[in-house]
């Protein structure tokens, strides 16, 4: 089944939704979160659909880290166009799998300490040198906010990419970070605005930020879901994502930033001040020294 989702109900035709009525998982915030802002989203049933996707569970060969991947439906969306201020851009999209979490620690680590290669080995497996590993961090790459069962921070996009390109390798499936276009149409869940979350009550069932964090992430998935199961696309870290333009952007705000900042269509690009404490020349391509509030999930393509 495919949906055209648009914040504006006349590039739909207007009127209440033509296509089938959303379910929330039976998830009684959720079923609530949809009643109250239905009318800001519009479905339009699209013909010829693709057989649905299927949730899996994906486990690091040589390892017992394990993380789940859930299914997204393909559509249309339309968002707005952050390159053309006041333009609406159209994209199609396919189905695709992304993470039900941020990446963990866990996960991360196996990458970063070559925890899948054979203990004792002393040469890489073959086609390991594809791809680049973290240049070891100046102190506790969690730098003390937590590891166990916490989102890994703290990467820069460079090291957020070569992670996916080793998962790839790794697992033989083709792993990346999503598109803006596929993180907003996740995050929303047909359900959420794409602009500020104005009920507070339903800004602090999802998502940890300014208002609610007290000044430190917090575990994965201690907050209630989005409508499609994910966990954490708004706040507790931002997500890297590939831009619509091609450079790197993060979505959907942080633990740091205040309500006003943390919603499906927020944005922001990284800065200097992200990197300033790095005594580098030139800086890691690995690693924000200044930047615990960024982080990311893979996508899995169809």
């Amino acid at each position: 089944m495919r949906f055209m989702i648009a914040s504006d109900p006349s590039l739909s035709g207007g009127g209440r939704p033509s296509g089938p009525r959303v379910r929330a998982g039976g998830d009684p915030f959720l079923l609530l979160t949809a009643a109250a802002v239905l009318g800001l989203v519009c479905l339009t049933q699209e013909p010829q659909a693709a057989e649905p996707l299927e949730p899996y569970e994906q486990t690091i060969p040589n390892t017992l880290i394990k993380f789940q991947m859930l299914p997204v439906p393909g559509g249309i969306y339309v968002m707005s166009d952050p390159t053309n201020p006041g333009s609406q851009r159209r994209t199609i999209l396919r189905g695709f799998w992304i993470g039900k979490t941020e990446v963990s620690w866990a996960e991360y680590e196996v990458y970063m300490y070559k925890l899948d290669e054979p203990e004792g080995a002393t040469q890489p497996a073959s086609g390991a040198d594809a791809f680049s590993r973290p240049s070891p961090t100046y102190g506790p790459a969690d730098r003390g906010l937590g590891h166990d069962g916490y989102a890994a921070l703290g990467m820069s996009y460079h090291g957020a990419e070569q992670y996916c390109r080793w998962l790839s390798f790794r697992t033989g499936k083709k792993y990346r970070l999503p598109t803006e276009a596929e993180w907003e149409y996740a995050c929303r869940a047909v359900v959420l605005p794409a602009g500020p979350i104005e009920d507070k009550a339903l800004l602090d069932g999802c998502a940890w930020y300014a208002g609610n964090a007290e000044g430190t992430p917090h575990p994965m998935a201690t907050k209630q879901p989005n409508a499609w199961g994910l966990y954490d696309m708004l706040g507790n870290l931002a997500e890297w994502c590939r831009g619509i333009d091609g450079t790197p952007v993060v979505r959907g705000g942080s633990y740091v930033d205040p309500a006003e900042k943390v919603h499906p269509a927020a944005r922001e690009h990284q800065t200097p001040a992200w990197t300033q404490s790095d005594p580098q020349i030139p800086k890691s391509t690995f690693w924000l020294t200044d930047g615990p509030f960024v982080g990311f999930r893979v996508v899995c393509e169809n």
